[in-house]
């Protein structure tokens, strides 16, 4: 019993991925349990978003392994990794909504496509995690007429419309004043308070990572650097970290790489 209940959600084993010829991720590896916050580090272009990528089966590892409550997600048919993403909700950084389609269209969408329900049930659903969000009186809104926050709120409300267990949130307080990204990281505790999923939140934002995280894993150029609690990770002797968590610059270090333009592009 309590084997099934510690069970990791996610297994990311060795990964090794990229684009053509350049290599993002070398040698990665995370795991995250349910009521888990695992925070993924590190610089614009260490590889963040691709790993993202690698768990929903956007990029093809070179070598390692993903698993969702035990089923490799790269291994699985079409039919059977459609199954297994089902269970995972993605939050992308911008919120990437249907601006054709009012906010609560665009959270009843999921649920219309996978729960082949009829479209005032999906609406009332999408009504629902809109709610759950703080968003209850937005619903008859286009994204254009959100702010920013708004529409961070409306993406996390589409990513848990099919009340997914594993919840991935690419940079949830990114380009968000402090007050609106406490609110988002609030929001994140509160999901997890209350349903018990796991969540893995890619981020640079240290007050986010601080609120939120029970574990870290950083990326340096696509390798993981630290791993470990929160605290752990906050007190590894490596000059890379270090300079992370104190906003500082690492002498040598190039600030811009060929994995910015390739994260989400490709």
């Amino acid at each position: 019993m309590g084997e099934a209940i510690t069970a990791a959600l996610l297994e990311v084993e060795d990964v090794m991925a990229g684009y053509g010829e350049q290599i993002v991720l070398e040698g990665v590896s995370l795991s995250v349990r349910p009521g888990e916050i695992v925070a993924v580090i590190g610089a614009t272009g260490s590889g963040k978003s691709s790993l993202l990528r690698c768990c929903v089966g956007l990029l093809s590892p070179i070598r390692g392994r993903v698993r969702i409550k035990g089923r490799d997600v790269h291994a699985a048919s079409d039919v059977e990794r459609e199954e297994i993403l089902r269970d995972v909700g993605l939050a992308f950084q911008e919120a990437a909504l249907l601006n054709s389609m009012t906010t609560v269209e665009n959270v009843a969408l999921p649920i219309a496509e996978h729960w082949a329900v009829e479209e005032e049930t999906a609406l009332m659903l999408a009504r629902m995690r809109l709610a759950r969000v703080g968003l209850g009186g937005a619903g008859a809104k286009l994204p254009a007429e959100l702010s920013g926050g708004m529409r961070k709120r409306a993406g996390i409300a589409r990513a848990i419309a099919l009340d997914p267990s594993l919840l991935l949130l690419d940079e949830p307080t990114s380009g968000l004043d402090p007050t609106t990204a406490r609110a988002i990281d609030e929001l994140v505790l509160g999901l997890r308070e209350r349903s018990g999923m796991g969540v893995v939140a890619v981020s640079h934002e240290i007050g986010s990572i601080n609120t939120i995280a029970d574990r870290a894993v950083m990326l340096a150029h696509g390798r993981v650097i630290a791993a470990g609690t929160l605290e752990e990770v906050r007190s590894d002797p490596d000059p890379r970290v270090r300079a992370f968590f104190e906003r500082a610059l690492v002498a040598g270090e190039v600030r811009r790489t060929l994995g910015d333009e390739l994260e989400w592009s490709a």
